[in-house]
C-alpha cells in the first residue's frame, strides 16, 4: 500500500499536536481511530477540528461532509491501532511514555507504518524495544499541525527506506511538505533553530533588556515576516547585495566571534523569572482567551499562505499542490 492509498489511520495521544493531526488526517478524507485515557480528549478534538475547519475554509479549502473522514474514539491503544494503515504517536515527551506506547502499538498492528510526532528523541532511541522497528519513523510536525505544512522525516537505523518514502507520499496527500532530515540528531532541524532564539529570548527577558511582548513585536515586525517567506540564508544572501552570500559572510562574518548572544548557556529558571515572564505574558496577552489566539493565529497564517500561494513562492507552493490535489 502507497502513503497515496491509506485510507484508516489511528491517533495516540491527542492533546494540542495529536489532535491537529487527526484533524489534518480528516480533513483528508482519512478516517481516524483515537486513544488518549484524559478524559477531556474528545473535547480538545472537537475544538482543534472546529479551528481546522475555520482555518481551512479562510483558505478556500471548506470541507463538505462527504469528504471529511470519520472520528471514533477507543477505549484502548489496542482497539485504536488494529486496523489502521497509519499510527500516529503523540504522547508527552517521556522516554519511557513513548517507549511503553510504542511497544503497545507494535503488538496491536503488524503492518502499519508508525510514525511519531517526537521533537527531541531520535527514531533508534524510540524504536529499541520495538518488535518491528523497521516500520518505525519520526514525523515531526509544527502547532497547528493542521494549518503548518512543515512535517521533518527521521528515519532510525533500522527503518525502512520504503516506510519513509510511503510516509512522505503521505503528508505530501495532506498538504504538507516533508522535510527529510539527512541525519539523526536530537531535536532534529526546526526545533535546534528555535531553541537558540529561545535561549536568547530567556536572557533578554532574565537581564530586563526586554518585556514578552517587546522581543515578540522585534520577531513579529521584523525578520518574522522575512523568515516567513524566505528563511534565512535566502534572506542573508539579499542582505549581501549584488555580491550575494559570499559578500555577506565577508562583511559580517567576523561579527559571529563577538559576544552578543549567550547561546551555550541558559538563565536558571527561578520562581522570580518564571513569574516575570508569566507575568509579561499576561499582560501582553491577557485578554484573549487561548482559543481567541489561536484563531488569530490561524487567520493570520492562512493570509499569509494565501499571499505566498499568489506569488507561487515558499510554502504557498505547498497550498497549491493541496488545492490541485482536492480538485
Amino acid at each position: 500500500m502507497s502513503g497515496g492509498d491509506i485510507t484508516c489511520a489511528a491517533a495516540v495521544g491527542c492533546g494540542v499536536i495529536g489532535a491537529g493531526w487527526i484533524a489534518r488526517l480528516r480533513l483528508s478524507g482519512i478516517d481516524v481511530c483515537a486513544f488518549d485515557p484524559s478524559p477531556a480528549a474528545p473535547d480538545v478534538i472537537a475544538d482543534v477540528h472546529a479551528n481546522a475547519v475555520a482555518a481551512w475554509t479562510d483558505l478556500g479549502l471548506a470541507p463538505t461532509d462527504d469528504r471529511v473522514g470519520s472520528l471514533t474514539m477507543s477505549d484502548s491503544i489496542e482497539a485504536a491501532c488494529a486496523d489502521a494503515h497509519f499510527v500516529v504517536e503523540s504522547v508527552p515527551e517521556r522516554l519511557d511514555l513513548k517507549h511503553a506506547t510504542l511497544v503497545a502499538i507494535d503488538a496491536a498492528n503488524d503492518d502499519a507504518i508508525v510514525a511519531s510526532s517526537t521533537s527531541g528523541f531520535r527514531p533508534s532511541v524510540l524504536a529499541r524495544p520495538m518488535i518491528r522497528p523497521e516500520r518505525l519513523v519520526v514525523g515531526h510536525p509544527f502547532n497547528p499541525v493542521y494549518l503548518l505544512p512543515l512535517v521533518e522525516v527521521v528515519a532510525g537505523e533500522r527503518t525502512d527506506e520504503a516506510v519513509v518514502e510511503r510516509a512522505s507520499a503521505l503528508y505530501t496527500r495532506l498538504g504538507m511538505h516533508p522535510l527529510r532530515v539527512r541525519a539523526e540528531i536530537d531535536a532534529h532541524i526546526a526545533d535546534r533553530l528555535l531553541e537558540a532564539v529561545w535561549r536568547e529570548a530567556l536572557w533578554l527577558v532574565n537581564d530586563g533588556v526586554a518585556t514578552t511582548e517587546e522581543i515578540d513585536d522585534a520577531i513579529r515586525y521584523g525578520f518574522g515576516l522575512r523568515w516567513a517567506q524566505m528563511g534565512l540564508f535566502e534572506t542573508y544572501r539579499i542582505a549581501g547585495g549584488l555580491g550575494g552570500m559570499r559578500h555577506f559572510i565577508g562583511q559580517f562574518g567576523e561579527a559571529l566571534s563577538w559576544p552578543w548572544t549567550k547561546l551555550m548557556d541558559v538563565p536558571e529558571l527561578t520562581d522570580e523569572l518564571i513569574d516575570t515572564i508569566a507575568g509579561q505574558s499576561d499582560v501582553q496577552s491577557g485578554r484573549y482567551s487561548v482559543r481567541e489566539l489561536e484563531r488569530i493565529r490561524d487567520r493570520n497564517v492562512a493570509a499569509i499562505l494565501l499571499a505566498l500561494e499568489s506569488n507561487d513562492w515558499g510554502a504557498g507552493r505547498t497550498l497549491a499542490a493541496q488545492r490541485a490535489h482536492r480538485g
